[in-house]
């Protein structure tokens, strides 16, 4: 047991529901619960992970009809004797149930509390409980699923099995500078190259997950860019299912930047409508097409929409410049209309734009990676199809499996950098054949790098600071 005190906190979302739960930890968990409990049975005597039928009082007045689950240690989330009452959900009685607890011996929780508890009890480790916030931010089916991947133990045992691997040589070589009569090292720092090999290209892998991990759980940042009144804030208001840009005849009319998140496919994608891009003496309007262009620079994702019944013309050239080396879709929007080009229009359009001598043939394959889509706006023709590109540009089309690990904490990718480098280090040592005093050194560091990802090698501050950000009740 890491602490001796007992805590409580609301454990639902705090609105009129069907029922809200208290969440009792500690200790005295059931002296808590005794105090304020009334029903045929003694919860004191109950068996672990059961449920009672009863009341709770104060000072002998009936506060609500209760159901209590009653769930001894260890074999509960924070390892701890937990007791949850589940009470009707009002605000007002379910704040009046934790009221009665607090006076009865608890203390109110701190923010993410139960699940710091958890994590120092040895219920889970560090990058797990960090999962437990993520599951419950969610926000689509592939963060969803990414983040239980990772509460059930997937970026842990992918970490502990690099961690067991470099342990055990630097167990090897540190035993056998201490007893170099009966442990010899003779051509081991080749072997150990091999080894560091294969785990370099493991760790490169979880370090390049990252990006895809950002997108899954903060969604793709994503602009949208075009001349004036080729559709884009209409494609926006189709997106988010609301009028939420102003739509007219009038070129010009969006200046500012729209921002609206919107789910396709299964995906979050956080949309910035811009201001059409062209060359224009108006000051505001100019103010507006030097931040399209800020944001199409830093964007995960840019959608171009073209009007398929215009000719393309110089401000094309400006827009083709800013999705150059871009992960971009073009869309041909007005397909109901006499459409005056067309996708391979486009094309040659985009390679003359692009043609560098030097890369002629990585511009044409990079012009035939751009998927192009024809779409009407007005009619909502097209939409679906552009969600399933979007979604196989992503993932490939399908929602990853919880065995697929993708990192989506920025925390534990620099700690994953970090031992990247150490064992990057040890290669450069091996191969310049300095002492092997030096490969433990690094070897180390790596080590202690990983460990700070399950939490075996944190400092308290850090930890608290971590489930500071979680709610209160979890």
């Amino acid at each position: 047991m890491i602490y001796r005190d007992t805590i409580a906190a609301i454990s639902t979302g705090m609105s009129a529901s069907g029922i809200g739960i208290v969440r009792i930890s500690g200790g005295k968990a059931f002296d808590v619960i005794n105090r304020i409990y009334h029903g045929k049975d003694q919860l004191s005597e109950a068996e672990s992970h059961t449920i009672h039928y009863g009341f709770i009082k104060d000072e002998g007045e009936m506060i609500d009809q209760v159901l209590v689950s009653v769930m001894r240690s260890p074999r509960t989330f924070t390892g701890e004797d937990t007791v949850e009452i589940n009470c009707h959900g009002g605000i007002f009685v379910v704040k009046k149930v934790l009221e009665i607890v607090l006076k009865s011996g608890a203390r109110l929780a701190e923010p993410g509390e139960f699940t710091k508890r958890a994590f120092l009890n040895g219920r889970m480790d560090l990058s797990q409980a960090e999962a437990v916030i993520d599951v419950i931010n969610s926000q689509n089916e592939y963060a969803l699923k990414s983040s239980v991947g990772q509460l059930r133990g997937s970026i842990k045992n992918a970490v502990n099995k690099i961690r067991e691997k470099i342990i055990y040589h630097t167990a090897f070589i540190e035993s056998a500078l201490d007893d170099p009569e009966h442990i010899s090292i003779e051509g081991y720092g080749e072997k150990l190259d091999l080894v560091l090999t294969e785990v370099i290209q493991e760790m490169d892998k979880l370090i390049r997950s990252y990006d895809s991990g950002r997108i899954i759980k903060e969604g793709i940042q994503t602009v949208i860019l075009g001349k004036p009144n080729v559709g884009k804030s209409s494609l926006l208001n189709i997106l988010s299912g609301r009028e939420r840009a102003i739509v007219t005849d009038i070129e010009g009319t969006t200046r500012d930047i729209l921002e609206e998140q919107v789910q396709i496919h299964g995906l979050n994608l956080n949309v910035i409508d811009t201001a059409g891009i062209r060359d224009t003496s108006d000051r505001i309007e100019k103010i507006g097409v030097d931040k399209a262009k800020e944001y199409a620079d830093l964007a995960d994702l840019i959608i171009y929409v073209v009007d398929a019944s215009r000719e393309l013309d110089e401000n094309d050239i400006h827009i083709a410049e800013l999705i150059y080396g871009k992960r971009c879709i073009i869309l041909l929007n007005k397909s109901d209309l006499s459409t005056v080009i067309s996708k391979e229009d486009v094309k040659n359009f985009l390679r003359n734009v692009f043609f560098d001598v030097e890369k002629k043939d990585y511009v044409y394959y990079m012009v035939e990676q751009i998927p192009l889509i024809d779409i009407s706006v007005k009619m909502e023709q097209g939409i679906q199809k552009f969600g399933s590109v979007l979604q196989k540009m992503f993932f490939e089309g399908t929602i990853s499996s919880n065995e697929e690990i993708h990192i989506t904490n920025l925390r534990q990718k620099e700690a994953l950098t970090s031992a990247y480098a150490s064992l990057k280090r040890v290669q450069e040592s091996i191969r310049d054949q300095m002492p092997e005093d030096f490969y433990s050194i690094d070897l180390m560091d790596a080590y202690e790098s990983l460990g700070s990802i399950t939490g075996e090698t944190i400092g308290e501050d850090l930890v608290n600071e971590i489930f500071s950000k979680f709610c209160m009740g979890k």
